[in-house]
């Protein structure tokens, strides 16, 4: 039976799979729906996706990922075979699977997505830190002793690296990452305005005119939900400068996240950092004004990544061909061969 080779971006928000010289194969919400009376998985991301709020009582939508790290280990695996099974064709290929998890990651936390995924039929499973998976993905050198730095905002966490060598020399994770961005304009809104709305629409209001670095109040959108005080519809328009206050204090943990990473990387490598820039990656880089914000914090050149939602998973697919390289960048590889 012919072998083939998975990378999976195993997100809070997404799953992205690459494989083999496909490139990206599937990018689907991480979201399971079962059925309570049969405990039997009833869809997977999209299609589960679709149920939220949708359903009846004994069928519910979960998410089995919370801040980057499986908290619901049944339901990960299930979802983990159910992509790998849609992806190969349900064919049983043995694959060699690369998976991603935050720098931080505990070896508890990383022993259950190896478990998650060694049910699946894999043949050997490596873990890779997201910091240096999302530098590669961005098209950067790491196997030159220079030093570069990366932000990567992901759904849940954000991981902030200095890499050199193809090893990561200092990093930060922290738990802030577009769903906690999101809660905050949910926490403003029903503070401010009364008004209750859902997360979507939150990251909608994200997406259209948040801006961190220079709001002037010019941007507004027009935000529906329900009115807390009579329990009715109400239509009410926000403006950047509403979102700013309601964003600037996750924003500001990433921030500190940065700078603590700046404090402890060697000075040899601070000039490297200065003149190469810090790279943005991970959905949370298209936040409006963050590079600029970032630029003017740490007097650093700050840049989006092409295609930064997907630096992680490309670069967790590029990252086959550098497996006699990167033992560094990866968590304990000898431990998850079987």
């Amino acid at each position: 039976m012919p072998s083939v080779d998975i990378g999976i971006d195993l997100g809070t928000a997404n799953v992205i799979i690459t494989m083999g010289n496909k490139g990206i194969v599937l990018d689907e919400p991480s979201v399971v729906a079962y059925n309570k009376k049969t405990n039997e998985v009833v869809a997977v991301g999209d299609e589960a996706y679709r149920m939220l709020g949708k359903t009846p009582g004994y069928i519910v939508a979960v998410k089995p990922l919370s801040d980057g790290v499986i908290s619901d280990h049944m339901m990960a695996e299930s979802m983990i075979c159910a992509f790998i099974k849609k992806v190969t064709s349900k064919q049983l290929l043995m694959p060699r699977i690369v998976i991603c998890v935050p720098s931080g990651v505990t070896e508890v936390e990383s022993r259950a997505v190896v478990e998650a995924a060694r049910n699946s039929g894999s043949r050997k499973i490596y873990l890779i830190q997201e910091p240096v998976a999302a530098l590669i993905g961005a098209g950067v050198d790491i196997d030159t002793p220079t030093g570069n730095m990366v932000v990567d905002i992901g759904g849940g966490t954000t991981d902030v690296a200095a890499v050199s060598m193809n090893g990561i020399v200092k990093s930060a994770s922290v738990k802030v990452g577009g769903n906690k961005i999101d809660q905050a304009i949910v926490k403003h809104i029903t503070n401010a305005y009364k008004l209750l709305i859902g997360e979507r629409t939150a990251e909608q209001i994200k997406h259209g005119i948040a801006n961190v670095y220079d709001p002037d109040g010019t941007k507004t959108m027009t935000v529906k939900g329900r009115n807390l005080l009579n329990g009715l519809p109400e239509a009410i328009v926000v403006t950047d400068m509403d979102i700013h206050r309601a964003i600037i204090e996750p924003v500001t943990d990433i921030l500190v996240a940065i700078r603590s990473v700046l404090e402890v990387t060697p000075p040899e490598l601070i000039g490297d950092i200065h003149t190469n820039g810090i790279y943005l990656t991970g959905g949370g880089a298209l936040l409006g004004g963050l590079d600029k914000l970032i630029t003017a914090e740490t007097g650093i050149p700050c840049r989006v990544a092409d295609e930064p939602m997907t630096c992680v998973a490309r670069g967790t697919g590029k990252s086959f061909a550098m497996l006699d390289k990167l033992l560094d960048g990866f968590q304990s590889v000898s431990l998850y061969k079987f």
